[in-house]
């Protein structure tokens, strides 16, 4: 296919907006004080721009894991994400532009754009920050995560604990089908609901997951990460 065709596929799929415009839209954070779980992702896709709402793409896993996982008590879709506040989970993205896919985004905004993220949560101070993606929480703690789901430190300056999970898109090589990336969900919900103080005790084995990270090859965990991500992955 050519990249004209490619650009009339485009053009077509977004109702005739082009893809200028598309890159000049922002989504707004839905953040505010002491929420359970803040959802921490990127930067938005051509789709997100489109709709104005966080995880839009059709083959993001998001809102479906969010529902099968318990987080949420019934099933909402991306045009509900300002919803979600009454549920204690806010979003924010590590940086504001948009994209056709995070590759394009340069390491210095993304350097920044953590920074800033970083002063989001000292200031709203959620109970749970949620990395949606292992590479996104490597460039923001600049360092490799050997563990997935919860880390061993929160958040510094505060007692924000920190969760990584996989990419919710469908174009995550190493873990692409939605019964894949649920169990990170039902941690999460496990974690969400123990320091809340619904549950008395938790074991630590219920919310990481060890054998991901050491099972897998170099060459497939870097195929999720920030960097390298395909073109319009859906966020």
């Amino acid at each position: 296919m050519t990249s004209n065709e490619n650009k009339r596929k485009r053009i077509t799929r977004f109702q005739g907006i082009g893809e200028q415009q598309l890159l000049s839209l922002t989504l707004r954070d839905y953040l505010q004080p002491n929420l359970d779980i803040v959802i921490i992702g990127i930067n938005p896709g051509l789709t997100a721009a489109y709709h104005g709402h966080h995880y839009a793409g059709p083959g993001n896993h998001f809102w479906k894991c969010l529902y099968l996982s318990g987080l949420i008590p019934e099933p909402f879709t991306a045009f509900d994400d300002y919803k979600l506040l009454q549920y204690g989970i806010g979003f924010t993205n590590v940086v504001s532009r948009t994209t056709r896919g995070s590759s394009d985004l340069k390491t210095a905004e993304i350097r920044e754009g953590c920074e800033i993220v970083r002063q989001k949560l000292l200031y709203h101070r959620p109970k749970i920050a949620v990395f949606n993606g292992k590479g996104i929480y490597e460039v923001y703690a600049r360092c490799k995560c050997q563990v997935l789901g919860k880390q061993p430190q929160p958040i510094d300056g505060t007692d924000t604990l920190i969760y990584v999970m996989p990419s919710s898109s469908a174009r995550c090589a190493q873990l692409p089908r939605l019964t894949d990336k649920l169990p990170f969900f039902m941690a999460l919900k496990k974690l969400r609901d123990f320091v809340n103080g619904f549950s008395p005790s938790i074991n630590l084995e219920e919310i990481t997951f060890q054998s991901i990270c050491k099972a897998k090859s170099e060459e497939a965990t870097v195929k999720c990460e920030v960097k390298v991500e395909p073109p319009d992955d859906g966020c």
